[in-house]
């Protein structure tokens, strides 16, 4: 039999950064809210201690911190004319679960989009001509500018802490920023993390070939800062343990480190930890959400009414509920119709690896956030016209941290073990420097997310299947972009550069980046989008969906900046305007 619950004014569908967010400010507002987590709780004082967290092996390693897929995971192809097959070891991303999510486990890096990313497809269409867009690809507007935007991302950085340089303040060129992000209204909540021997390389070879190499922008605090809800954090120590780790110190910033603290004392707030979701239930004319139905601890199905519904699961979670609820028209790759599913895309990642003389970087001094890059070659902010591709990327020096088991860089046709190869890995540990190539992806009409029909979860409900690949358009891309990196390292003064770049199929085995987006896609138009421009399904007046999942397409940034910056962006619609009149806010 089902537990009933008591309704309440809003359930939140996962505790990770958007649901955090969406937490915080309605029951500030006043609302009654219940958010439910998948995973445990988490605590920065209890569960992020020293030195358990500086054990590289059950957290870099074993993804310690990550999804339990022996009880649910995905299904993975290539294609539509193969067969799926589960995900049963974390490869190619590093889905989160517990209060935080993956923003426990991330670097840190707070990009803003591009203004011409918000409107890609007018974009390119008025620069280039609506037939520079290859077949087959289905890129769109997001439905918001950047300008409407810029306040949100602003109050996000304040609240992350985040720490950078201005290039672009209120439309004035900066000095040492990126000279091509959109107009800030004012400088970070902090200053700049200091820049490493190897970034020091890296500018002063950027400036040389003409690029404008800045500071990642990052929200690891490069100082004690309180944030404006009253939360605390620390001094970033630069202790090498970013990426797969949670910050010991309370510098790197993720909802356990900057919102929790506030919002778990609030009167009007409820945290329900191992809550797995199965569905939202609608009314019986299927027009308005009444509940969600989840699985709690024990195994008993619960069922929590509420006036509003948001889903802020991991990525591609969001479309596997919605799938699972019926709500939306699935996405049909052959005949281009449906929005569940739709748009699915990730990011496409190559690096260079520059082995020097008498160099000593120190790779193991550092954080996710102590990168020098350049924007000269992302987005549109160089001349695609005889490229034969769209989008682009960052270039980039850097530091994350030199784990002694992960991080083995040797050169060119090092023997594969024994003592030669040990002799190579002693001598490049530290007279090594990586580059790193973070780049867009596009959206496909072949790239999609829906229900697999022969493999369940632990509870017996459909896994989601991920139909996924590269295109030529990325290929070219990173190809393009992989050349100027080692043009870079060469002016760098490198030795020998050892190019790995983006070839073949797609391979979901090996890690490459957790920014997976799209599957309900925000936009202006209900055929080829999900949710409008305030995240609200054009089907379900009071459900609204939040997080990278309302990605049309992906950047060449890390989602995370435009997540929290999304979020504030609808909830403040919804104060302002939802909760006055409920009902379709576009």
């Amino acid at each position: 039999m089902t537990i009933q619950k008591q309704p309440v004014d809003v359930v939140i569908v996962g505790m990770g950064w958007a649901g955090s967010i969406v937490a915080k400010e309605l029951s500030d507002a006043g609302l009654t809210v219940v958010g439910l987590e998948r995973g445990a709780l988490r605590t920065q004082s209890e569960t992020f201690s020293t030195p358990r967290m500086f054990d590289e092996l059950p957290f870099n390693i074993r993804n310690a911190l990550a999804m339990d897929l022996s009880r649910e995971t995905i299904t993975f192809r290539n294609s539509s004319t193969e067969t799926a097959l589960p995900m049963r070891q974390i490869g190619s991303f590093n889905p989160g679960s517990g209060t935080g999510g993956s923003g426990v486990t991330w670097s840190g890096h707070t990009f803003r989009n591009l203004p011409s990313d918000l409107s890609l497809y007018s974009h390119i269409r008025d620069r280039y001509g609506s037939n520079f867009m290859p077949e087959g690809m289905t890129i769109q507007d997001w439905g918001v500018t950047y300008e409407e935007l810029e306040p949100y991302y602003d109050k996000f950085e304040a609240v992350a802490g985040t720490s950078g340089k201005a290039g672009n303040l209120k439309g004035k060129i900066q000095a040492g920023g990126n000279p091509f992000e959109g107009a800030r209204s004012r400088e970070y909540a902090n200053p700049a993390l200091p820049r490493t021997y190897a970034g020091e390389l890296f500018a002063k070879a950027a400036k040389s070939l003409g690029y404008s190499p800045f500071p990642v922008p990052v929200s690891n605090s490069s100082r004690a800062y309180k944030n404006p809800y009253g939360v605390e954090l620390g001094e970033c120590r630069i202790c090498g343990h970013c990426a797969n780790f949670a910050c010991t110190y309370s510098a790197k910033a993720s909802a356990v480190s900057t919102i929790l603290p506030a919002l778990l004392t609030s009167k009007t707030f409820e945290l329900r930890t191992n809550a797995y979701v199965v569905r939202v239930n609608l009314d019986q004319a299927r027009q308005r959400a009444t509940s969600v139905t989840y699985i709690n601890a024990a195994g008993r199905e619960v069922e929590q009414p509420a006036k509003l519904v948001f889903l802020a699961a991991f990525a591609y979670n969001n479309a596997r509920i919605m799938l699972l609820s019926g709500i939306g028209k699935p996405y049909n790759p052959k005949t281009g119709e449906g929005v569940i599913g739709r748009n699915y895309a990730y990011q496409t990642l190559s690096n260079a690896i520059a082995f020097f003389d008498n160099k000593n970087f120190n790779p193991y001094v550092a954080a996710g956030g102590t990168a020098t890059v350049i924007d000269d070659f992302n987005g549109d902010n160089f001349d695609h016209s005889k490229l034969g591709f769209i989008g682009g990327g960052f270039i980039g020096s850097f530091i994350a941290g030199g784990m002694p088991i992960s991080y083995r860089p040797t050169p060119p046709h090092t023997p594969a073990w024994g003592s030669g190869w040990k002799k190579a890995v002693v001598e490049s540990y530290q007279s090594a420097t990586g580059l790193n190539i973070h780049a867009a992806c596009q959206s496909y009409r072949g790239n999609y997310l829906d229900l697999d029909p022969t493999y369940k979860d632990a509870w017996g409900f459909p896994l989601l299947r991920l139909t996924f690949d590269f295109t030529e358009n990325e290929h070219k891309m990173s190809d393009y972009i992989t050349d100027k990196a080692l043009e870079i390292a060469q002016a760098m003064g490198a030795k020998q550069v050892l190019p790995l770049r983006r070839t073949g199929h797609y391979d979901i085995t090996k890690y490459q980046t957790t920014h997976n987006t799209g599957g309900t896609a925000m936009g202006t138009n209900p055929k080829t989008s999900a949710v409008n421009r305030y995240l609200q399904s054009w089907d379900v007046h009071n459900l609204f969906i939040v997080g990278s999942t309302v990605f049309p397409q992906n950047t060449g940034y890390n989602p995370t900046g435009t997540v929290g910056a999304l979020a504030y962006w609808a909830v403040d619609a919804i104060k302002n305007r939802y909760l006055k009149q409920p009902g379709f806010l576009a």
